[in-house]
């Protein structure tokens, strides 16, 4: 199976590079008959792109969604869906003096190692760019999602060190996708300190799946929390997962963590909604790890294709910090995970 393909009863495969004409997706196993609304899909998408804030790059791409296959009259038709977006502010020249550097924290290395040959515009298909794609694609499942009163909603909880106390059921519209005002202020300083540093951080992002009823995910290698965790970790600048009190679990004594039955559910969710790869109808708590941008200006070592010493410094166009523009990327990857695992149950129980 290509690793271009997520999904198991709705597929997903992504297509194009940094730097190259578009970029895109096919989502196959879309039931017909969903009235599709375009308008929602460019709304994510502008929530992603480039040049959309004060605070992300400066690369300036209108992002607009082309359907190419799988709509008719607004409606799904059961055929493939091809959503395609064009790349208007590609500037592969830009990258011309990195050709032959091997950019630390990057692919590069690996990419070179694994095919003998890489895209050196920019990231290629290592890119951020390539989350445009899956951007597209789990608007799509949301709105699949929304008839069952499924609502995913995601934030920045902690940037540079600056932790939040969003409010869980608040839509974030800063430049930092936080929903705690003055730790958002914080955060967008550190941002711009780390801009005129040359420099970047990384941050931390919190989605939240309300709504999901009991009973999603298939034991034992079908696990909704293992999809999930996999799901947000082949993000790029994605280094962690965790689901509920994750790795604070381990701090507990057993009477701590557990999560006790009492009628009509839980006392407490720190599980983060699932047992046993299973959902309990509880809200899906998930949170990302987000890498500082490899990309800065500071002078780095590092060597060349051909092994030999060097420095590099990045003076393109790059996010000082990821982790602002990762939120509808991983709000995007969750609800293709759920679509999919909605209509896996739809297949077991009818």
């Amino acid at each position: 199976m290509s690793s271009n393909t997520f999904g198991r009863y709705l597929r997903l495969t992504t297509f194009g590079e940094s730097h190259g004409p578009a970029v895109g997706a096919v989502l196959d196993g879309l039931p017909p008959r969903l009235n599709l609304d375009l308008t929602g899909v460019q709304r994510e998408l502008d929530r992603r792109r480039p040049g959309a804030s004060s605070v992300a790059s400066a690369r300036r791409e209108p992002d607009r969604v082309q359907v190419l296959s799988g709509l008719f009259d607004g409606q799904t038709t059961g055929a493939p869906l091809c959503l395609v977006i064009a790349s208007e502010d590609a500037r592969p020249a830009d990258y011309e003096p990195l050709r032959e550097l091997l950019r630390p924290g990057h692919a590069d290395a690996t990419y070179h190692q694994k095919y003998g040959i890489r895209d050196w515009r920019g990231g290629g298909r290592a890119s951020g760019r390539e989350t445009a794609a899956r951007v597209a694609a789990g608007a799509v499942a949301r709105q699949l999602l929304a008839p069952l009163g499924v609502r995913v909603v995601g934030q920045v909880i902690e940037l540079a060190g600056v932790v939040a106390d969003p409010d869980p059921d608040v839509a974030p519209e800063s430049p930092v996708r936080c929903g705690d005002p003055e730790a958002a202020a914080r955060m967008e300083a550190a941002i711009e300190q780390a801009r005129a540093e040359g420099d970047s951080v990384g941050g931390v992002v919190q989605v939240i799946a309300s709504g999901v009823p009991a009973g999603w995910g298939d034991p034992v290698f079908g696990k909704l929390d293992a999809l999930l965790a996999g799901a947000l970790m082949s993000i790029g600048a994605v280094k962690g997962v965790e689901v509920g009190d994750g790795f604070a679990l381990a701090r507990m004594m057993g009477s701590e963590a557990n999560d006790a039955l009492v009628p009509g559910g839980f006392a407490t969710n720190r599980a983060g909604g699932v047992l046993g790869g299973i959902s309990t109808g509880q809200d899906l708590v998930l949170r990302c790890a987000v890498k500082p941008t490899p990309s800065i200006r500071k002078t780095q070592t590092t060597v060349d294709t051909s092994g030999q010493p060097a420095t590099i410094s990045a003076q393109g166009r790059h996010d000082p910090c990821i982790a602002p523009r990762l939120v509808p990327v991983a709000e995007a990857m969750t609800c293709l995970v759920l679509a999919d695992a909605w209509l896996a149950q739809r297949a077991l129980v009818g």
